[in-house]
């Protein structure tokens, strides 16, 4: 298999089907399959995602909706690992030799996006992953996200995470070994690109061709930004665990510094903003 798309939902009744028309909807010049995970949805997510599969029509798919009962297997390890046991369980399953994901509040617009980055990832063996631009739907707004980067590595990636999951298609050679320290990390799909992109690189696509949607209930567009720049900064503190070297902790060590000041959750004190005017001024008399 040459693909696999990774679908993980929960309670996207509203959106589910805008997701999975999405998907229907690309060309191909290969076959591939769309593994979905519902985590115990509490509304109609299911029943939808079975009535279109039943319905669907695109010869080059495969749909596989993964059963999961109450008490089996499945929900143990859920109730023992918490939410992030969804993000990797269906990555297990997946067998092809890439892997793009899609959640299912999410859709692509382009129907060509997968073989964009199949393509893309084919001819350029040097790259882990590739990502592309998109907009950003809020209240019936959609907005173009502007990015100024074109590729980048482990150096930039800590410090910021720039592409939506919605538009990642990795090797999956590079994410087949996610370490247990996974499942402590509060952005799964930042710390799954910091995994894959070790001793790589990534590279953004030029086209828009994918919407991200904020929402009521979306988990991470719901929180504030203090909140945000923790959740990033644990994900950030953990990636030692991966980048164990004395220079990488360093580099980290100063993008959580870095995103404590862009989120104004650490103000720089008198003495050090003193400082920094003492030594503009020296530079100035001295160069």
């Amino acid at each position: 298999m040459l693909l696999s798309v990774r679908l993980q939902t929960y309670n996207h009744a509203a959106y589910i089907e805008a997701a999975l028309q999405s998907i229907e909807a690309q060309v191909t010049d290969f076959g591939f399959e769309v593994v979905i995970g519902d985590d115990f949805s509490a509304d109609d997510t299911p029943s939808i995602i079975k009535q279109f599969i039943a319905q669907a029509k695109n010869p080059k798919i495969s749909y596989r909706l993964l059963e999961r009962e109450p008490g089996d297997p499945y929900w143990q390890n859920r109730q023992e690992l918490g939410r992030l046991y969804n993000f990797t369980n269906i990555l297990g399953h997946c067998t092809g030799t890439y892997v793009a994901l899609l959640d299912g509040d999410d859709y692509w617009t382009d129907p060509l996006k997968l073989q964009k980055q199949v393509d893309f990832l084919e001819e350029n063996k040097g790259y882990s992953y590739c990502g592309h631009k998109s907009s950003v739907l809020r209240n019936g707004i959609l907005t173009k996200i502007p990015l100024g980067v074109v590729e980048f590595g482990f150096h930039e990636l800590i410090f910021k995470n720039v592409l939506n999951t919605n538009t990642l298609l990795l090797r999956r050679e590079s994410i087949k070994d996610i370490p247990s320290f996974f499942f402590n990390v509060p952005a799964a799909d930042w710390a799954l690109q910091l995994l894959a992109i070790k001793n790589s690189r990534a590279y953004i696509l030029p086209d828009y061709m994918s919407v991200y949607r904020e929402h009521d209930t979306g988990i991470w567009s719901n929180l504030d930004n203090k909140t945000k720049c923790l959740n990033g900064v644990k994900t950030q503190e953990t990636l030692k665990l991966l980048y164990q070297d004395t220079n990488s902790k360093r580099l980290i060590d100063r993008a959580i510094r870095q995103r404590k000041l862009a989120f104004g959750v650490d103000k720089e004190s008198c003495l050090k903003k003193f400082m920094k005017r003492i030594k503009l001024k020296l530079n100035k008399i001295f160069y």
